[in-house]
């Protein structure tokens, strides 16, 4: 399988770079190919341009300035995500990598009616999220619902792709752990890459 491995943090030296190192290894181990696109370090602008949102309507809609990552999307077979939450949600750069690369007449399609719109990532098989969160797990899950979670996996996943094999892998209370749990989280990133089918 050919996946697109997606890192989402400002440091090199960050969890998140050891994560994506991780699962980069993994997967190359189990046969697959992997495209790593790390947006800090590829420069990546995730501002939505004004002509971008002028022209989100339009049949087609101009990717010329993200065609690059676009055509990397397109070649996948799988996305995996590898990001921090901050504030309950994405990197302020990961919503850009949405707002700018999930685009009409890439990841979904409008329906002329008027009705929900038509996912066109029928490419994307597997979409992983490995991701990590400052507050501990009952906060995540029982304050705040999970709302990293529901947009990937209701919005986003639900309306781009069909029959995917979605899944999150979370770091909860990363402020206060101890190398020990991090060493063991990069451990079950690696266990459970490593059970993936080529």
């Amino acid at each position: 399988m050919r996946i697109l491995l997606v890192l989402a943090h400002p440091l090199e030296d960050s969890f998140a770079a050891a994560v994506a190192k991780t699962a980069e290894e993994a997967l190359v181990a189990g046969g697959h190919e992997v495209d790593l696109l790390d947006l800090y370090r590829e420069d990546f602008d995730p501002r939505l341009s004004k002509a971008e949102r002028r022209g989100y309507f339009d049949q087609p809609y101009d990717t010329h300035a993200v065609e690059n990552i676009v055509a990397r999307l397109r070649a996948a077979d799988g996305l995996m995500l590898v990001f921090p939450q901050w504030w309950f949600n994405f990197p302020a750069i990961l919503k850009g990598f949405f707002d700018r690369v999930f685009a009409p007449g890439i990841a979904f399609r409008h329906d002329p009616a008027g009705g929900r719109i038509v996912p066109q990532l029928s490419n994307i098989r597997l979409f992983w999220a490995l991701t990590t969160t400052g507050s501990p797990w009952w906060v995540v899950h029982l304050y705040m619902g999970n709302p990293v979670r529901r947009l990937l996996k209701r919005g986003i996943a639900a309306f781009c792709a069909k029959h995917l094999d979605f899944r999150m892998l979370t770091l909860h209370d990363m402020d206060r752990i101890g190398e020990a749990k991090r060493r063991a989280h990069l451990s079950r990133v690696r266990n459970a890459l490593a059970a993936l089918s080529p």
